[in-house]
């Protein structure tokens, strides 16, 4: 088994074990972006799928994460298991996911999170919560008579990693990590010191 597929099939094996855990949301993760002029900022979305092409997440391309991301493609992403006592960091590099993977994800989301998709004018001001449910209010009677399409501007991003960092935490902060890099298109392993 190559480096690569070694780190993506662990990935799946940490990834269940968190799923089987009791974690409410165990598709949680922590991503970390960088403005053109590297002003840093990070959120928590939910990972949506991931496979030997990356790890994919929705969002809004107007958004700051999506101007961030359409400006410097270099992205990070955090995956913290507090009962696992585990963590995966990985970092990569963001394309989009095609449009009929979006349209195929954007099917699948109940009508209010899509209406909730066009009213929202995600991470600009606001100038009072009123303000919103009218937009609410007039997106659904745009669209009372049909489904609600996808807009143009909401689609998946696909994080293509460079480095994948498993931790494990033991007792006395004498952690367990283990890093797959990859360097001129070739996957390395190394366990690094706590």
């Amino acid at each position: 088994m190559e480096l690569h597929e070694e780190a993506l099939a662990r990935f799946a094996e940490e990834f269940q074990a968190a799923a089987g855990c009791g974690l409410k949301e165990p598709t949680a993760v922590t991503v970390a972006t960088a403005s053109a002029d590297g002003r840093p900022t990070v959120r928590t979305v939910l990972l949506k799928s991931f496979d030997t092409k990356g790890f994919v997440f929705f969002t809004n391309l107007e958004s700051r994460k999506g101007g961030d991301i359409q400006e410097n493609p270099r992205v990070a992403l955090c995956f913290y298991w507090g009962p696992l006592q585990k963590q995966v960091i990985v970092e990569g590099n963001a394309t989009l996911v095609s449009d009929s993977e979006a349209d195929a994800y954007w099917s699948s989301r109940e009508r209010d999170s899509q209406i909730g998709g066009w009213a929202s004018l995600q991470s600009r001001p606001l100038a009072n919560r009123k303000d919103f449910l009218a937009r609410i209010a007039k997106t659904e009677a745009t669209y009372a008579a049909g489904p609600v399409p996808r807009p143009p501007h909401w689609t998946g991003v696909r994080v293509v990693p460079v480095r994948i960092e498993f931790w494990k935490g033991l007792p006395h902060r004498l952690h367990e990590r283990t890093l797959y890099e990859q360097n001129s298109g070739r996957w390395s392993k190394t366990l690094l010191y706590p």
